[in-house]
């Protein structure tokens, strides 16, 4: 059999029918000759009024057909042409000579500083093709819309690509902020120190340039949206005049598929976001090969954001294309481009002119007919829309001016543009980090690099970087132009507006306990919250984030007084407004309400929680989730933020993995500090009381804005529960230190005997008292309660205690603080938490004495707490019988107790539990 023949023409119409927008498809033409009567006047409007008065005519007739009822489906996609038309386009006001003069020493320097680090003794690695083939869509912005820091509107936020970031490098080095020496430390940020440069947009590792981290596809047009949103939410409560400040996110056609990025473009459009850009680099390609390659995405693209509520901008062909489109009377021309497929572009790309003369145009006689008087370098020539300098220009100028909706630039270019023929659209050229000598001589003709051919000789791995000099008439030009701007982008400041941190009494809330009434930590931590929010100097800085589950936080008492924040205000009669606790929208609502969505919750947290750099004004984020949805389901995102030195409060309510009564399996968390010890930049604490936390807050507070703080950018994980206990005021002579460290003596043993220590936190707290009581009455044995409130930063001491230790062998190795604070406390420790065991022993090779941990390994499921806490062993009684059989096992209590106890208490019957209440709100 043969094998069948390699097909290099383009796909069928009908099988690409569905990139269409099929408006006549579906329906019989009954009068072809008055059909063709009603285009031959459209088409004399068009050349007699241009295409701005047929745009109105048009839009007029659907919205009188839809008065009429004439049912005109909605366009979602529109033929694969520019969305501008070329008479519309707006005047580029630049020296296009010098902005393209100087791209190319961009170009040329960021290929050269990802090769050169590629010699054999480095080999690290980086990305040449990404930048090659979007410069142009960075350098218009650069040179004509980005807005530096001193721009009077505040300056712009702009979301570089991270793959790109070898381009933001070179436009640094020819504005002399980097040197040769920064340049060829590219991705060796120890052995480079002082001279280092992150691979990709890494605030944490660069905390003067960049601002947002984006490598991580799909967070950064999340948190684009958001950071729109943000800077409308300062605006809106009079924090900041963010008005006239523009949000830019660059993103690639491949990252598109990430559902984080296309997840929340809702919102943007619900809240006329048009401070918002997207620009959407459609080089067709994925990492290892096309984007759609028996599809287009770009129509794809069209379609989506314009469904969604965008305002679309397709920027497809390069001017070249313009006479050739004009020549178009039959739409020949413009039907190939519709129905030709993504695999096909590209493949054209990695071919020739003469290729593309045939297997493009060649289509039919009347296009072949049309590039007839064209070469094949010249038809190799026609160039892709995001190459184009007036074309892009011509978009980005329309995008910031369009009111009402975010817009979405969606730019066609070439994966490794410029870069020869062994990288330009190939499917592997992502991977490809080196160049060989051809292709440097090839890049450098092609750029009109003053380079000659022996300096490339010389060393491979080592071609000279170029730059002009300053005084150079394109360079001063570029500088001229970023001043005009506001300086440079990215720039990252950290300076913000002096704050008043909230005075002493609004924490008095915490210290004073419930009294005779039971209450959450969860609702211990709102009370406090919302003192916290009254105070006269920084209450409006707090942010509190809640993903549509205020009322089961009890953070509805909010609604009245903070109101959710809504920038339309509220503009429908509230189905329960005469309630105390009435649902309230305003445009001044201090309340972020994502709605059910963990990952928009998260980029707001992480808007506001930077909005001191970012804007120079702090805010302080409060994000209340339910625990399980936490680090589990948004760690990626929370990671994003520690990258980005988020402050902030990350609330996980509802913890534990049998608090949550009756809600199973995927709510029982008991997990989330193992996953949050992951994060180098959260603090975990797992607080039993209200005293605790009011202490945890006002350090966190101290510790992201107070005078004396040495590391600010952290984020303050606190799990707390929705179980009713009886919260004690704060005892005298409270050790607030160990409390703050993580560990301090809350019961003492009160009677003789043999010995034991009780570790607990959180909702276990309670247990172990409970414990310390039954083991003095039923076995006379004398049990310390201490209340650990952070497993994870005993740990972290632990391990900075013995690497001191291991470098500096000649000296006295210091104690970790849970070994201090245990010093003297004898027999055994027993240590327990409603989460799995990995936790309490985080801190067991720390301790000298005998150790057992209890907790709740294994997956969670829907039961009585009493019965939860007693199926997985770390009930009150479970405690009693651990500690028994570990005295036993030292020959401090009679050798038959712990069999004795667990038959007396019946522990293998999960009916027989008595630990915890039943039922209960936050």
């Amino acid at each position: 059999m043969n094998a069948p023949k390699e097909r290099l023409d383009v796909a069928a119409g009908e099988e690409t029918s569905h990139i269409l927008s099929g408006l006549t498809s579906q329906l019989p033409d009954r009068d072809p000759e008055e059909t063709a009567e009603w285009v031959e006047s459209l088409d004399a409007l068009i050349r007699e009024q241009g295409t701005e008065r047929a745009q109105f005519i048009m839009r007029s007739l659907l919205q009188r057909a839809g008065s009429q009822s004439v049912g005109v489906p909605m366009v979602t996609t529109t033929d694969y042409v520019n969305t501008i038309p070329a008479d519309q386009e707006a005047v580029f006001p630049g020296n296009e000579e010098f902005e393209r003069r100087y791209r190319a020493y961009m170009r040329w320097n960021a290929a050269v500083m990802v090769h050169r680090a590629q010699r054999a003794d480095i080999g690290v690695g980086g990305h040449i093709s990404t930048y090659a083939g979007a410069a142009t869509l960075y350098e218009v912005g650069f040179n004509h819309f980005f807005r530096g820091k001193d721009h009077a509107s505040g300056g712009d936020q702009v979301f570089f690509q991270g793959h790109a970031s070898p381009g933001m490098y070179a436009r640094a080095f020819m504005e002399g902020r980097l040197s040769e020496e920064d340049l060829d430390g590219f991705r060796q940020e120890k052995s480079k120190q002082g001279h280092a440069l992150s691979s990709y947009p890494h605030p944490r590792l660069m905390p003067d340039f960049w601002e947002f981290p984006t490598v991580s596809m799909g967070i950064g047009p999340m948190n684009a949206i958001y950071q729109a949103q943000s800077n409308r939410y300062l605006h809106d409560r009079g924090l900041k005049d963010t008005s006239d400040q523009q949000v830019w996110a660059f993103l690639g056609d491949g990252e598109m598929d990430e559902p984080e990025s296309r997840g929340l473009l809702q919102l943007a459009a619900n809240e006329n976001l048009d401070n918002l850009n997207f620009v959407i680099n459609c080089n067709l390609q994925r990492l290892d090969g096309p984007v759609r390659g028996n599809g287009k995405i770009m129509q794809e693209l069209e379609a989506f954001f314009r469904g969604a509520g965008w305002n679309v901008i397709k920027v497809v062909w390069g001017r070249e294309w313009d006479e050739l489109l004009a020549k178009d009377t039959d739409g020949s021309l413009v039907k190939i481009m519709n129905e030709t497929v993504d695999g096909d572009y590209q493949t054209y790309k990695a071919e020739s002119g003469g290729f593309v003369r045939e297997h493009f145009f060649g289509k039919t006689p009347a296009t072949k007919d049309m590039v007839a008087d064209l070469d094949d370098n010249q038809i190799w020539n026609l160039k892709r829309g995001g190459h184009d300098y007036r074309k892009v220009y011509a978009a980005y100028k329309a995008a910031t001016e369009f009111k009402g909706k975010p817009t979405v630039i969606l730019a066609k270019t070439v994966k490794g543009y410029g870069l020869g023929p062994h990288f330009e659209g190939r499917n592997a050229t992502h991977q490809m980090k080196k160049l060989t000598m051809e292709d440097l001589k090839a890049f450098r003709d092609h750029l009109r690099i003053p380079i000659t051919d022996e300096q490339l000789d010389t060393d491979l791995y080592r071609p000279p970087y170029y730059h002009p000099g300053m005084d150079a008439p394109e360079i001063q030009y570029m500088m001229d132009r970023r001043a005009a701007l506001g300086g440079s982008v990215p720039e990252r400041r950290s300076a913000h507006t002096p704050v008043t941190l909230p005075e002493a009494k609004s924490y008095e809330v915490a210290k004073r306990g419930s009294g005779k009434q039971q209450a959450a930590t969860t609702m211990a931590f709102v009370r406090l919250l919302k003192d916290l929010m009254r105070d006269k100097n920084f209450g409006k800085r707090f942010v509190p984030v809640v993903p549509d589950e205020s009322r089961t936080f009890g953070m509805d008492a909010f609604f009245p007084t903070a109101k959710i924040y809504n920038p339309k205000g509220q503009n429908y009669l509230s189905v329960d407004r005469d309630l105390v606790l009435a649902y309230k929208e305003s445009p001044m609502g201090q309340l972020i309400h994502p709605g059910i969505n963990e990952a928009g919750a998260v980029a707001a947290f992480t808007a506001a929680g930077t909005a001191y750099a970012t804007h120079g004004e702090p805010l302080v984020p409060i994000y209340v989730f339910y625990s399980m949805f936490g680090f589990q389901r948004t760690g990626d995102a929370f990671w994003a933020a520690a990258d980005q030195m988020t402050r902030g409060f990350i609330i996980g309510a509802t913890a534990g993995r049998t608090t949550l009564t009756g809600e199973g399996l995927q709510h029982a968390d008991g997990h989330s500090p193992i996953l949050a010890s992951t994060n180098p930049a959260v603090l975990t604490y797992d607080p039993a009381y209200g005293y605790e936390i009011g202490h945890i807050i006002r350090d966190g507070l101290e510790r992201m804005y107070g005078e004396n703080s040495a590391d600010r950018n952290l984020m303050y994980y606190l799990t707390v529960y929705n179980e009713p206990i009886s919260q004690p005021a704060e005892p005298e002579n409270l050790d607030t230190e160990g409390l703050l460290k993580g560990i301090y003596l809350l019961s003492p043993a009160k009677t003789d005997g043999p010995r034991a220590q009780l570790l607990a936190s959180g909702v276990s707290v309670p247990w172990a008292l409970e414990a310390q009581k039954v083991l003095a009455q039923d076995w006379g044995v004398s049990a310390d309660v201490w209340s650990v409130t952070s497993w994870n930063e005993l740990r972290r001491d632990g391990l900075a205690a013995e690497e001191h230790a291991f470098l500096n062998p000649g000296e006295e190795p210091r104690t970790p603080f849970v070994a201090q604070q245990l010093a003297g406390a004898t027999g055994p420790v027993i240590a327990v938490t409603d989460y799995m065991k990995a936790v309490p022993d985080q801190i067991r090779q720390f301790i000298p004495n005998e150790f057992a941990s209890l907790g709740a390994d294994g997956f969670g499921f829907s039961d009585t707490r009493q019965a939860a806490r007693r199926f997985f062993k770390n009930d009150t009684h479970s405690i009693v019988v651990k500690a028994l059989q570990l005295l036993a096992r030292r020959g401090e209590v009679d050798a038959q107790a712990p069999a004795l106890a667990i038959e007396k208490y019946s522990l293998l019957d999960v009916n027989a539990g008595t630990t915890g209440g039943a039922g209960g709100e936050s």
